[in-house]
């Protein structure tokens, strides 16, 4: 636990932000656990799969293969997000790792997770990348995490369209180690999947540079 955010949880506990009661978490475990569950489907149309597999139709227009995705992007589980990415509450990273963990069996033993890159703008505003501290407790489970992806510029996608993001994102990743991404089955860890531009993107990088198979595993999806 950061040094700071310890201090602050001692002296002023966190608010459960859905019943009001003083937790040593964002979510107490009653409210984390009544997050509606999202269904196994294609994140790209919705239609039902098989561990969260791409359907046929959608295959061809995305590199990736399944998304596994924990919570709708609304409510209880919005506010999550916020609190942890925007008032530096980390303890929100341990919470969103935890619903995600039970996503983990849809994937084969032999992935390899790695983190999409945070804008170094927004490491410096929070202090943390948020989705490297998800992918490495998500690891805890036995997984390995590696850093694979370095992050090209400080294109910003929140509130633009996906066309726009498309556009943005041209360039914005770089693969690296990549002696640990040929002919692996590589799983992106993020917080939020909006219109699934930052991910293909990331995921393309990563299939420039010879993974075999790339998926992705996030929190939330809107």
């Amino acid at each position: 636990m950061h040094i700071i955010e310890a201090a602050v949880r001692l002296f002023a506990p966190h608010i459960c932000l859905g019943c009001g009661v003083e937790e040593d978490r964002l979510l107490c475990m009653g409210c984390a656990a009544s997050l509606p569950p999202v269904p196994s489907r294609c994140y790209r149309c919705a239609a039902v799969t098989t561990d969260y597999a791409v359907c046929r139709d959608c295959v061809p227009g995305t590199p990736l293969r399944q998304v596994l995705v924990h919570a709708h992007y609304r409510d209880l589980a919005k506010e999550l997000v916020h609190r942890t990415k925007y008032e530096r509450a980390r303890a929100g990273i341990g919470e969103m790792a935890e619903g995600m963990a039970g996503l983990l069996p849809c994937l084969p033993e032999d992935v390899t997770l790695t983190h999409v890159p945070t804008a170094t703008s927004r490491i410096r505003q929070r202090g943390y990348d948020h989705a490297r501290l998800l992918a490495r407790m998500l690891a805890r489970d036995g997984l390995t995490h590696e850093t694979l992806l370095a992050r090209v510029g400080q294109a910003h996608q929140v509130g633009a369209g996906r066309a726009a993001r498309v556009r943005q994102l041209q360039g914005s990743f770089r693969a690296v180690h990549k002696g640990s991404i040929r002919g692996k089955h590589i799983v992106l860890v993020d917080d939020v999947l909006t219109t699934g531009a930052t991910l293909e993107a990331a995921a393309r990088e990563l299939k420039r540079a010879g993974a075999g198979r790339v998926s992705a595993v996030v929190f939330a999806q809107a």
